[in-house]
């Protein structure tokens, strides 16, 4: 298949074959397929640019997506817009049925927009209970939404990428990864159209970063530790001491961003497995991970990042643990999916990013 441009949002979409048409997945606009007769002539190959990289010209700011009102997106603390992608995955009436996910995308939204001011036309929600079905959580349509998220981002913006459902890990043949498998998402229909691999998600989110812009992920699924393959891992034991790990990949390969600064919280460790609230206690269920975030936050532990990271652990070693969905669950997706199980039962929250910093003077900010 080839990629080509959204004419509306400039969304990069997949054309099938032959196809004289495409309608986005994020827009809904539909772009004409030109004639190749008549189509302008292809760029030079990269040779003609002495092998210096041309930036193409921006394009329109996507920020209208969806927006129902004339209101201009809130700015972020350093002056620019606020953005986020929320998934909630419940893969209701199958056998890989969870029951939090999707309280855990509403009360994320809530967070955003009622502490921290992100506009309701500025996130973008994927769950099953939408109506549209552009805004189901398939693999499909959470790729387009990753690229709404970064496309157009300016210095100054705030992003978020939310995600609560099922997470799995596959073997690593390319030498990059230090346990030797790759993190993945699992969307809902990831039985017939497979993961989302942790290298596409750094490629998408990560890469495309600018200078003086940020991105933070809440990611609250099973073997999502370094789920944005992000090049530092924060290694705290109990007391709260930590290291900075070095994940970057022995290939060389660049994982960082393009100048701006991503963070992500994570449910668990690489070889661990996350758990609903309602598999803990007798709460309403929600993930354990999006549960202690919030938390954490809307008690005043939210202002620094090792703040945040240390009140999370504590708030999940107060439940009695379990497993994500159940082990069964588990234990079927990996047979799926060609995964691997962890065998690792307890769940300890994670803190990766693109460079290494002093958790515990870094003031948390969205």
């Amino acid at each position: 298949m080839m990629l080509v441009n959204c004419s509306n949002c400039h969304t990069p979409l997949q054309l099938p074959p032959g196809a004289k048409s495409i309608r986005c997945a994020i827009c809904r606009a539909i772009t004409l397929i030109a004639d190749p007769r008549t189509a302008p002539p292809p760029p030079p190959p990269a040779s003609a640019y002495s092998n210096h990289y041309y930036p193409p010209s921006p394009a329109p700011s996507p920020y209208s997506y969806h927006s129902t009102s004339s209101q201009t997106p809130s700015s972020s603390s350093h002056g620019g817009r606020k953005r986020a992608v929320i998934v909630g995955i419940s893969y209701k009436n199958t056998r890989n049925e969870l029951k939090g996910c999707i309280n855990d995308a509403k009360c994320m939204r809530h967070l955003l927009t009622n502490r921290f001011k992100f506009p309701q036309d500025s996130i973008l929600m994927l769950t099953e209970e939408e109506r549209d079905p552009y805004r189901i959580p398939t693999k499909h349509n959470i790729r387009m939404a990753m690229y709404w998220l970064v496309q157009g981002c300016q210095a100054g913006d705030s992003l978020v990428f939310h995600y609560s459902g099922h997470g799995s890990q596959q073997r690593n043949y390319t030498g990059d990864e230090v346990d030797g498998f790759d993190e993945t998402l699992c969307p809902l229909d990831f039985e017939t159209q497979g993961m989302i691999v942790d290298d596409e998600i750094n490629a998408t989110l990560v890469k495309p970063l600018p200078r003086d812009a940020k991105l933070h992920a809440i990611i609250d699924a099973c073997h999502s530790g370094t789920m944005l393959d992000l090049p530092f891992l924060c290694r705290m034991d109990r007391t709260g001491r930590y290291v900075w790990e070095d994940h970057r990949p022995r290939s060389g390969a660049w994982k960082g961003t393009s100048g701006g600064e991503v963070i992500s919280f994570s449910g668990c460790d690489d070889d661990q497995t996350s758990a609903d609230t309602d598999s803990l206690s007798k709460v309403t269920s929600t993930g354990a991970m999006t549960f202690s975030f919030i938390q954490a936050i809307e008690h005043g532990q939210g202002t620094t990042y090792g703040a945040i990271l240390n009140a999370m652990r504590s708030s999940i070693r107060s439940f009695d643990h379990g497993i994500e969905g159940g082990i069964v669950t588990s234990l079927l997706i990996m047979l799926i999916t060609g995964g691997s199980v962890g065998t690792g039962m307890r769940q300890e929250p994670q803190l990766t990013a693109n460079e290494p910093f002093d958790v515990y003077t870094k003031p948390f900010s969205l």
